[in-house]
């Protein structure tokens, strides 16, 4: 898991089975599974209502040439990227 805030704060953290992580208040964070089996990731939140925000759609929403001006991604990855939220089940 990768939590990040502003700028370039960041913090990767490779977890393994019963381990328990937080994610401070207002961070942003992502999950990779690196194994070889299916992950089972369970995230509560202390809040009453949950938003989150995919940054897959977020790029594909955002006109192409910012995304590629500031991040030097390929047109062709871009433009794979669907425009629609992916939930994860």
């Amino acid at each position: 898991m990768t939590v990040f805030g502003a700028q370039t704060n960041s913090c990767t953290f490779d977890f393994r089975a019963g381990d328990v992580g937080t994610v401070p208040k207002a961070m942003a964070h992502f999950v990779e599974n690196t194994g070889d089996v299916p992950l089972r990731f369970l995230e509560p939140f202390r809040a009453p209502r949950f938003m989150d925000v995919s940054l897959a759609q977020w790029m594909a929403l955002t006109p192409h040439e910012l995304v590629q001006a500031h991040l030097n991604i390929d047109r062709q990855w871009l433009n794979a990227l669907r425009k629609e939220k992916q939930p994860i089940v």
